[in-house]
């Protein structure tokens, strides 16, 4: 009965999930969010004190303006002065906090006395003055707003003034009206774009809360267009070149259309806190229509792969113009690049920083288990956490007024999405300062970064009635390096200092103490040490060699040692999520009292050489047991297989405007086809991004890519490429030149 009432009553198909439309503010506020940068708001050209019937009379023996000049050329005083010369834009350009210049020129010398004109600035559709999306600027002392202004000098018909915006301002594209007072009304200035301005952040003035006081660093961390972000394993560390491209055309607009696409009110954009947090859940697409959608998959079919960018102007520049369409794919140090172009280009002074093995720990517990049966031998089906080889998050430089005194300065933002943060995949800012003390109370998101550098790798071994017994703890594994790019140069810095005290100290007893009070919880068991330890050697491996993994055994006794042991490799996402395994070996190595001993196990190319995926990792993991004792030994390593490199050569007379040429040459060194190949090739203020594909490098031949550019600007830059395919991912070539003007 119940089938055929079935059958006569099919359930209904399940509708598709559709987003509900956007429902009106009718009814609850009096007037819509006001949170577009791009929306204009209508500004009367004549605004009467009275009613006019017939529209105001004939003001000729009033005061007029016949042109406003806001100086907005790279080589004037504003952009100069602002550190702004470098923007690609027709547009004038300032920071916040700091004075800049504009000469309006009236139809007959000022008089200060008699003639009474403002500067107004509005931004969005509605400006109010009590939003700060309205600021009128006087020139007179005895006349002031938010903003300060004064008139510098006058010269017959032209007038110069100084307008200093607060340091508080809202970030984003302004208008200017000048408005002349007359006993009729207010005149003002027809709408022209050309004379729109954009306010920045400012950390070259002390009163801004993003103000660094340190001149190189400013340099490093908001006028870098090169960065360098580092991958690999913490003993084999690799580096990709990036261009953060923050001055190209375009670039300043995407970022403002970010805000706007977050629907983030414009009243919170003068808010550093607010607008990193917010760019932190925009710069990812999933639950907002972000920026970067993530794939971790291997499958790029409909998209780019994460390894092919080489920079963040193609992936902003695309954002923008197809309207908020999310780009596709990122990783990692992809979502952390992207986010540094944003911060600096707003100008909050920023870096890309790499955690080698950082802990994914989402209960807060700290450690990350690693299960065993009762030989040793490791249990993959009930080892479920990951530690990643390595991840990228960024850093952003900004005072704190929300936490106590000293937990200002660099902040940790994380646009990768891992875990939700108020109900978004966003992660920060959270202060490194309290991180590395312990205070994880304080917002935002400070416990799951504490965890990422401070978590334990625990060995249960599992007996066949199921229960675990703790065998084996490493405390130093995760975080074991936090790396970011030297100042104005190419070299690393580590800062692993900044994150937590030396593992043993004292210093870093009371920091686990005082995060326990928070909730965070660490492994204590009391471990006796075993007299028989176990280490797995570094090695240098080209992708497709043989290789030997050299595991290292000292006996510490004076008895006879004999340990069983279990060598698995498996090739791993650089998430630490396995793929294929593609070694297993069970050596069983006797020591002599107080003998050290080697034992080799090969891995052949033919072995792993089909199965490895991007990035190219082998995890390999040894366990054991030492018959006489019981006691259970481990050792762990990544190898990182490396890829060869592209060859990339530049010609001609490297002088800005002059034609040069720039050739890309790779060899097949491989035994196999390498179909669909995509190269990319850029450089920061000398060459656009190009673009080239081959349907197939056969084995042992050579290719040359040649293209020509003209340098736009002077200085030291970077020409970068990188070729990529399904067989073959993260193969990366640069070159270093010098522009003269």
């Amino acid at each position: 009965m119940a089938d055929q009432e079935a059958r006569e009553n099919p359930a209904p198909a399940a509708t598709p999930a559709v987003r509900p439309k956007r429902v009106s503010h009718r009814g609850r506020s009096a007037g819509a969010k006001i949170s577009s940068n791009q929306q204009e708001g209508k500004v009367e050209e004549f605004e009467p004190f009275m009613l006019l019937p017939r529209g105001p009379p004939p003001l000729k023996e009033f005061l007029d303006i016949c042109d406003v000049d806001v100086l907005k050329r790279p080589q004037e005083v504003n952009k100069q002065e602002h550190h702004t010369h470098l923007y690609s834009s027709d547009f004038l350009i300032v920071r916040r906090a700091q004075e800049f210049q504009i000469k309006i020129t009236f139809d007959r010398p000022y008089k200060p006395a008699e003639d009474k004109f403002a500067v107004e600035f509005a931004i969005g559709p509605s400006p109010q003055y009590s939003k700060g999306t309205y600021i009128p600027v006087f020139p007179t002392a005895e006349r002031q707003s938010i903003w300060k202004g004064r008139v510098i000098e006058t010269s017959d018909k032209v007038v110069t003034m100084g307008i200093t915006p607060s340091p508080e301002c809202i970030v984003g594209k302004y208008m200017i009206y000048i408005g002349v007072v007359t006993p009729y009304g207010i005149r003002r200035t027809r709408r022209d774009p050309s004379t729109d301005v954009y306010i920045l952040f400012n950390p070259w003035s002390s009163a801004d809360p993003v103000f660094l006081d340190d001149e190189e660093e400013r340099e490093e961390c908001v006028m870098n267009e090169l960065g360098i972000i580092y991958h690999g394993a913490y003993d084999d560390v690799s580096e990709r070149a990036w261009n953060y491209g923050q001055f190209e055309f375009g670039v300043l607009d995407a970022c403002l259309y970010i805000m706007d696409k977050a629907d983030m009110p414009l009243s919170n954009r003068g808010d550093v806190i607010k607008v990193t947090r917010v760019a932190s859940a925009m710069l990812n697409s999933r639950d907002d229509d972000g920026v970067l959608v993530g794939n971790w998959s291997g499958d790029y079919t409909y998209g780019v792969p994460p390894t092919s960018w080489t920079g963040s102007v193609e992936i902003l520049l695309d954002y923008l113009n197809t309207k908020g369409t999310p780009v596709c794919y990122a990783q990692c140090w992809v979502y952390a690049a992207v986010f540094n172009s944003f911060l600096r280009c707003l100008g909050i002074p920023s870096r890309v920083v790499t955690n080698f093995f950082s802990a994914h720990d989402n209960d807060g517990n700290l450690k990350m288990d690693i299960i065993l049966d009762e030989n040793g031998k490791l249990d993959r089906n009930r080892t479920k956490d990951s530690i990643w080889n390595y991840h990228c998050w960024n850093e952003c430089y900004m005072a704190r007024p929300d936490l106590p005194s000293g937990f200002g300065g660099w902040q940790v933002v994380d646009a990768t999405p891992q875990e939700t943060s108020d109900g978004m995949f966003r992660c920060g800012p959270a202060s490194v300062a309290a991180i590395k003390n312990g205070q994880i109370c304080y917002p935002f998101d400070a416990p799951f970064v504490f965890a990422e550098v401070n978590s334990d790798v625990v060995f249960y071994r599992r007996h066949k009635d199921g229960t675990l017994d703790i065998v084996k703890v490493n405390q130093t594994h995760v975080g074991r390096m936090v790396l970011t790019k030297a100042v104005l140069h190419d070299g690393r810095r580590d800062i692993t200092n900044q994150y937590k005290f030396p593992e043993g100290t004292p210093e870093e007893r009371t920091v686990l103490e005082k995060a326990e009070e928070f909730g965070c919880q660490r492994e204590k068991s009391s471990l006796s040490k075993g007299d028989v330890d176990m280490e797995m050697l570094s090695l240098d491996v080209r992708v497709g060699d043989n290789f030997n993994v050299t595991l290292q055994f000292n006996n510490h006794s004076d008895q006879r040692r004999t340990a069983d042991v279990y060598v698995t490799g498996t090739v791993v996402y650089y998430t630490g999520v396995p793929s294929a395994e593609v070694v297993f070996n069970t050596p069983k190595v006797k020591l002599e009292p107080q003998q050290s001993k080697e034992e080799k196990v090969l891995v052949r190319g033919e072995d792993y050489m089909h199965k490895l995926v991007e990035q190219g990792n082998i995890y390999f993991i040894a366990t054991g047991k030492i018959k006489e004792t019981r006691q259970i030994i481990t050792a762990m390593k990544v190898i990182t297989m490396h890829n060869p490199k592209l060859i990339v050569k530049v010609t001609g007379s490297p002088r800005v405007s002059e034609e040069m040429y720039v050739s890309v040459e790779f060899t097949n060194s491989f035994k196999f086809n390498l179909e669909n190949v995509d190269l990319r090739m850029e450089g920061p203020g000398i060459m656009a991004l190009k673009y080239k594909q081959y349907s197939l490098i056969a084995p042992g031949t050579s290719i040359t890519w040649t293209e020509t550019f003209s340098p736009r600007r002077a200085g030291s830059t970077k020409l970068m490429a990188s070729l990529d395919c399904a067989a073959l991912r993260q193969v990366y070539g640069e070159t270093e030149l010098t522009i003269q003007p």
